[in-house]
């Protein structure tokens, strides 16, 4: 048998995951038509893949997206897609690029596409691949402080509230009267004078 030199396996693929471009490009334009609805599974760790660290850790690997009912700002690029999503009530922004993707399946009428990973003749742009680096690394930057400002914040208000707790303990404190020589104390002094017999 004779080498495949023209290499149809990954032809093929390509343009399967073109057919996959041009499917969310629609879905992009006018919204899901009927019931159709797709379940996205991709190489989490595949070049230009961006997703949060907390999805990460929970997806060490792969991950499979659903595209229904709830997802939002779905914007579709030459290389890759990008759509919002909520996970546990969390919003997300996940960046996929078509490269990635393992499978597609529409169960509306049981369409299915499945991908050879690292299958492919398009390679991601070196540009779009250190955009995605730098804007991980913005984020990374960005959470950091974040978190420092939060901590900061979160002393400020303690340091605050202590304040004010000081402030009510001091005002709960029953003020001392003084009497008319304007030392402090709780009574009157009166003299002994005033009870002695005048002779």
């Amino acid at each position: 048998m004779a080498e495949d030199l023209i290499r149809y396996d990954i032809v093929i693929q390509d343009a399967l995951r073109g057919a996959v471009r041009k499917i969310l490009s629609e879905v992009g334009r006018v919204g899901l038509p009927g019931e159709h609805h797709f379940y996205i599974a991709f190489d989490t760790n595949a070049p230009g893949v961006r997703i949060s660290s907390r999805l990460h850790e929970r997806y060490p690997k792969e991950m499979t997206i659903v595209l229904q009912h709830q997802f939002w700002d779905l914007t579709i690029g030459e290389h890759a897609f990008e759509v919002g999503l909520s996970f546990g009530g969390i919003p997300e922004k996940l960046f996929v690029p078509f490269s990635s993707i393992k499978g597609f399946f529409d169960p509306s009428v049981q369409f299915a596409l499945e991908f050879e990973p690292g299958k492919t003749a398009e390679e991601l742009p070196e540009e779009l691949v250190e955009a995605a680096r730098e804007q991980e690394r913005a984020e990374a930057a960005l959470s950091a402080v974040e978190e420092k400002t939060s901590d900061a914040k979160s002393d400020k208000i303690s340091q605050v509230q202590h304040k004010n707790l000081q402030n009510s303990d001091q005002a709960e404190k029953p003020e001392s009267k003084e009497d008319k020589s304007g030392e402090p104390g709780g009574a009157d002094v009166v003299s002994l004078d005033a009870f002695r017999k005048k002779t």
